[in-house]
Order: C-alpha cells, then sequence, then structure tokens
C-alpha cells in the first residue's frame, strides 16, 4: 500500500519513472517536455507529472499512479508553471541534494520563484559568518544547524504562504533522505553532477577533502 506524502519516493515509481524515460528518448538520445516541446537535458530535470491528479484516494489504483497515458515528461519548472496555473494553493517540498560544488544552489536560483522558502546551508553560514562559505568555524555549527532546524520545523507544519520549499544540502545517506522526505511529504531531486566536475569547482583542499568525503558515504 502507497500513501501520497512517500509515493514519489517509492522503488516502484522510481523503476517506473526510469522505465518512462528509457521509452521516451527519441533517436537523438533526448526526451522532450511533453509541455513546451523542448529537450530536458539533465535527468534530475525530468519530472513525472500525472495528468489526473494523484491523491489520497488514488494512489493505490494502478490505472492511476501508473498508467503510463496518466503520466507525462516535463521539465522541473514546467511543472512549477503548470502546478501555478491549476492547483489553487498547494504547497511542495523538494530535497535538492548532491556533493559539495555539484550546483544545487545554482539549480534551485534557476528554479524557484520568488515567494518559494530556501534552505540553503552555504547561506545560513553567510548569515552568521561573514566567511561562512569558505570557513565554517565548529563553534558556530550548533547555531547554523539550529536556524536549519528551525526552519525544516516551519516546513514540516506548513507555516507561512510560501508555495515550493527547497532544502538543500549534501544527505548522502539515503536512510537520512528517506526519513527526511517522510516527515516533509518531500521529493528528492538528486544533482548527481560527477566528482571530476565538483573536484574542478573546488575553491580549496578542504572542499576537495568535503567532496571525496561525500562521494566515499554517497548511497542511492
Amino acid at each position: 500500500m502507497f500513501a501520497l506524502r512517500t509515493f514519489y519516493q517509492s522503488k516502484d515509481w522510481c523503476a517506473f519513472r526510469e522505465r518512462l524515460i528509457h521509452e521516451r528518448t527519441d533517436d537523438n538520445g533526448e526526451v522532450i517536455c511533453a509541455h513546451c516541446g523542448k529537450p530536458i537535458y539533465k535527468k534530475y530535470d525530468i519530472i513525472g507529472h500525472h495528468i489526473k491528479e494523484l491523491t489520497e484516494d488514488n494512489v493505490n489504483d494502478a490505472l492511476v499512479a501508473f498508467n503510463p497515458d496518466n503520466v507525462e515528461l516535463i521539465h522541473f519548472r514546467c511543472h512549477n508553471i503548470k502546478h501555478q496555473r491549476y492547483d489553487g494553493f498547494r504547497q511542495y517540498v523538494y530535497i535538492v541534494h548532491g556533493a559539495p560544488c555539484a550546483g544545487k544552489t545554482t539549480w534551485v536560483i534557476n528554479n524557484a520563484y520568488d515567494d518559494d522558502l530556501i534552505v540553503d546551508m552555504d547561506r545560513l553560514w553567510e548569515s552568521v559568518c561573514f566567511r561562512g562559505r569558505e570557513d565554517k568555524p565548529n563553534r558556530l555549527k550548533a547555531n547554523v544547524f539550529g536556524l536549519r532546524d528551525c526552519l525544516i520545523e516551519q516546513i514540516k507544519l506548513r507555516k507561512g504562504k510560501w508555495r515550493n520549499a527547497y532544502v538543500i544540502g549534501m544527505y548522502p545517506l539515503a536512510s537520512e533522505r528517506d526519513r527526511l522526505c517522510e516527515m516533509l511529504g518531500a521529493r528528492c531531486i538528486h544533482i548527481d553532477t560527477d566528482k571530476s566536475v565538483c573536484l574542478s569547482r573546488a575553491v580549496n583542499d578542504d572542499w576537495c577533502g568535503y567532496i571525496e568525503d561525500y562521494f566515499e558515504a554517497f548511497t542511492r
């Protein structure tokens, strides 16, 4: 039995989405967005959108949840446009995870709206320490993580009038991501940039160490 809150993290849905991507990849190796008609270049930008909305009442109806005719593959941003237009006021939560220097914050900047709620550890460090991105003093960790936990609690309670919330972090362990997704009713977006690219973007040796540690710990 599926629950709507965790459906999009289930193994069955992930396998179904992968099959759709494979079947709908054209001769040029591209998946074409069903909304705007343009290629979707990054796999993590591909959203499986249910044409007939998935609800608690039909999430266990295979003719709705796993019907290829009821699922279109569209850009993440096109998915947001659809929901902005048709859903009235609903709040969506996304866990954006990946290695240091993978481009997580850049991806969110390119997809978020001005009134979306964004929880970004790098920005939180910068808010309490002028050199937060490059230098993260251990004595301030409790403060920064406290700010993060406060915002996550607000997301959990759906406090405020934001439409989309993005929680940005490394989250290398699948168990940690699953727990957070279940708690927040969120979807995961994995920014799966190659390690070599992340290392080329590192600002110093410490960041190279963070990247190596991430890939050693990462589980799908």
